[in-house]
Formats: C-alpha cells, sequence, structure tokens
C-alpha cells in the first residue's frame, strides 16, 4: 500500500484519527434515489477514521422518512455501538439496507443518534456541495469519496488487513 500525498486543499484519510471522530459539516448534502431527493441538508455530520473515506450522517428532520423501512438487520460497530438499517424505496424501486443508523450509540458518539448515513452505492447520487461522490470500494463500510481527500481507502479486495 503506497499513501497518496494529499495537494492543497485535500486530506489523507491517513491523516484521520482512530478511534474515529465526528465533525459538523456545513457543506449541503443530498441523496437522490429513484429520481427523488429523499434527503437535503446542511447539517449533516461526518465521521473521520483512519484509512476510510468519510460517512455522513444526516438528521431525520432533514430526511423524507416515508421512504425508509426499518428492517431486522443488525451490525456493531466497535467504536459507535449497535447499528439498525433502513431499506430504501421509493415508487417500483427498492434499495434493501442502503441506509443505517446508530438508536443508542456509546459514550463520544451521542450527536450520530437517530442520524442516517447512506451508502452512496445503493443510490442513484449522493452530493457533497455539488460534488456527485464515488461509493467507497466494497460492500461493508459505506464511505463517500470525494476529491478533497486521497488514500488510498479501505475497503476494495486487499484490503482488510490493513
Amino acid at each position: 500500500m503506497k499513501r497518496i500525498k494529499p495537494k492543497e486543499g485535500q486530506e489523507s484519510v491517513w491523516d484521520y484519527p482512530r478511534p474515529p471522530r465526528v465533525e459538523d459539516v456545513s457543506k449541503h448534502v443530498r441523496v437522490v434515489f429513484n429520481g427523488t431527493i429523499i434527503a437535503d441538508t446542511n447539517r449533516a455530520k461526518r465521521v473521520l477514521e483512519t484509512s476510510h473515506p468519510p460517512v455522513y450522517y444526516i438528521p431525520p428532520e432533514d430526511i423524507k422518512m416515508e421512504f425508509l423501512h426499518q428492517i431486522q438487520q443488525t451490525t456493531y460497530c466497535e467504536f459507535k455501538g449497535r447499528t439498525n438499517y433502513y431499506t430504501v424505496r421509493v415508487a417500483d424501486k427498492e434499495a434493501p439496507a442502503a441506509a443505517w443508523f446508530y438508536p443508542n450509540p456509546v459514550k463520544g458518539y451521542e450527536g450520530l443518534k437517530d442520524h442516517l448515513a447512506f451508502y452512496p452505492g445503493k443510490m442513484e447520487a449522493c452530493y457533497v456541495g455539488d460534488e456527485q461522490v464515488q461509493a467507497q470500494e466494497g460492500d461493508f463500510y459505506g464511505g463517500w469519496v470525494t476529491s478533497d481527500i486521497v488514500g488510498p481507502f479501505k475497503g476494495g479486495a486487499g484490503t482488510w488487513r490493513w
């Protein structure tokens, strides 16, 4: 693995902390699915963790929750706690387990309570500002790759042991 040196105005995911840090984001964040804007906010939070593109969490008040249907699936994050999931459904199109949230995050991550994160690869489009993000490789992490971050990023083939 060869780290990419950030240019001016960029961040390296290798400078992000472990355990992860939560930051407020004032940039405009949007999520689009099946032609519908399902989330639109200037009050997102992002989680920064070593080797990972940021994950953006959106307050439920800024999400059209009628398009989200909670499912029984759960996972556990060693840092943030138990995760619950939603399937996103707009008209005749569905994305199973496409969003997740922490109903009772552990100490230090209380600010994420009930905020939702979306897998950008399962959505039609996700935006930070005017930039459409790229999905982090793999199907486990939900990082949002933008032009202002550099990797390499964990998640793709051969990166599990990083």
